[in-house]
């Protein structure tokens, strides 16, 4: 369950992130208008495979579970295989890659699926290639072997289509705690790591705590006790990032919280958050999230 929440949760904050959505999705069943999901209750579904078209779509994936029976079924195997003659992007979540492979679509294929069944793996489907990694890309084909790998694994994926700021913005809302080097990372802050020097943890608080009225490098810099120099250098290696650009990243993301989470003015937030003007944010918002400020309000507004 927490594997198929993570990708969706993924693909819906790409939405609320976009001018327009970017995505859509359906949940498809075998049988019933609900399944069953490995922790015991039952979820709805949209559709059903029997009879189920896949012209309109451009990824599938199988969500498997620690308690998901496993089971050949050839209605499942029938539409996948015909998803890939289609060229469709094929997909498993936990040992979702095992419905794949038994359906002949992961051969000569890197694939990564739970731990727990990769001897099956490897004993039913020789022909596969098994990966111990979180997640795989192998060209059109996607797996991870868990729930947290599995929002990385849809990040990737995200990435890819949309680039690093759309990703940049959905870590931002999930306040991911552990991002793959393929996703990114998210931003430091004085409490992220207690082994941090303590020279860096002041300047960060600092930095936290002068959003409205930012202060300069070399402010800082005399606050703390150290040069311009040494503090581009600890930002180089605990943040590989520059003073500059880290403070920024701090203060948008502190204005996209205030965008989504109260009604006051771009412009209040604009002030709020150390921009001289109006224009300002919203150029600096554009570059790192992709979208305006006005346009992050709208999306917002469509999903309440």
């Amino acid at each position: 369950m927490m594997a198929f929440t993570g990708a969706v949760d993924a693909l819906v904050t790409a939405n609320l992130l976009s001018s327009t959505p970017l995505y859509r999705f359906e949940t498809i069943g075998i049988d019933s208008s609900t399944v069953r999901c490995d922790l015991g209750f039952d979820i709805s579904v949209s559709s059903q495979i029997r009879g189920f078209q896949v012209d309109d779509l451009d990824m599938i994936f199988i969500c498997g579970g620690y308690r998901s029976p496993l089971k050949p079924n050839d209605q499942l195997f029938d539409l996948l295989r015909t998803a890939d003659k289609k060229g469709l992007v094929l997909g498993g979540l936990w040992n979702g890659s095992l419905f794949l492979a038994w359906a002949g679509l992961m051969d000569g294929y890197e694939c990564t699926l739970h731990p727990e069944n990769r001897a099956c793996l490897e004993e039913t489907c020789p022909r596969v290639i098994p990966s111990t990694q979180a997640f795989v890309i192998d060209r059109n084909r996607v797996s991870c072997a868990g729930a947290s790998s599995a929002l990385n694994m849809m990040l990737a994926t995200i990435k890819k289509h949309y680039g690093k700021n759309v990703v940049r913005g959905i870590e931002e809302v999930l306040t991911c705690d552990k991002i793959s080097e393929e996703s990114g990372r998210p931003i430091l802050t004085a409490t992220s790591d207690p082994m941090l020097p303590e020279k860096f943890k002041e300047v960060l608080q600092l930095m936290e705590s002068n959003i409205e009225e930012p202060l300069g490098i070399d402010e800082l810099a005399n606050f703390v006790g150290l040069s311009r120099r040494q503090i581009e250098r600890l930002f180089h290696r605990y943040a590989d990032t520059t003073p500059s650009k880290y403070y920024l990243e701090l203060r948008i993301t502190r204005a996209r919280r205030l965008l989504l989470q109260t009604n006051e003015s771009v412009t209040s937030i604009a002030a709020a958050c150390g921009f001289l003007t109006q224009p300002h944010l919203s150029r600096c918002y554009r570059d790192y999230f992709g979208i305006s400020p006005t346009e992050a309000r709208q999306a917002r507004d469509r999903e309440a």
